[in-house]
């Protein structure tokens, strides 16, 4: 989860809204963040403006940050006029891609009603959306008996069933469950297997 602090970040960059979408897979992001406008939020869902949007199209194939000003790409449905309409007059995107395995991309989109973003303030942007990808890259470094144990911990089994089903001692699944709540930064065997899960890892 994003800590309060940094969704203020953003939002004192981008005064009128922000839309993150962290570790998208393949269809859907680890973590998703709509600070946008609810009108706007609205209006875009019942028009079915995604797949015509130029930010997104531009998220998809781009890495780095740009001001909407600059996307040049085709806009046959009027999404970024009808945005302004909405007092998105002036926005910033950034997406970007590590080259994982997993091939996901985090990308984020902001909306100022007064003035261009700074050259300045597309930096931050950029370096904090670069920075939540990197915090939630999953460990590499879990091993297969630690991801067995978080597996059953999931399926709602008890340490000594665990122990019994995998033929090793409690103190050995103890000891594998410390150390998946280490790599994961978790504080619960629960939770870590929540983390697991989210990072499709399990």
């Amino acid at each position: 989860m994003i800590a309060e602090e940094r969704k203020d970040a953003f939002g004192e960059i981008a005064n009128v809204g922000y839309y993150l979408a962290l570790r998208v897979g393949f269809a859907f992001p680890a973590e998703e963040i709509n600070h946008l406008p609810p009108a706007w939020v609205s209006h875009y869902t019942m028009q079915r403006f995604m797949l015509a949007d130029p930010v997104i199209k531009w998220v998809y194939a781009n890495t780095g940050v740009i001001r909407w000003s600059e996307i040049d790409l085709d806009d046959p449905r009027g999404v970024m006029a009808e945005a302004r309409e909405y007092g998105m007059r002036h926005g910033a995107a950034v997406c970007c891609f590590d080259g994982s395995a997993d091939g996901r991309r985090s990308f984020g989109t902001f909306a100022r009603s007064d003035r261009p973003f700074s050259d300045d303030e597309m930096r931050k942007l950029e370096m904090m959306v670069y920075q939540l990808h990197a915090d939630m890259t999953p460990p590499s470094n879990i091993t297969d008996a630690e991801l067995e144990a978080l597996r059953m911990v999931k399926a709602g089994m008890r340490l000594k069933q665990i122990a019994h089903e995998l033929g090793v001692s409690e103190g050995a699944i103890k000891q594998r469950l410390k150390n998946a709540k280490t790599k994961l930064g978790a504080k619960t065997g629960t939770q870590a297997a929540t983390l697991a899960s989210d990072f499709g890892l399990i």
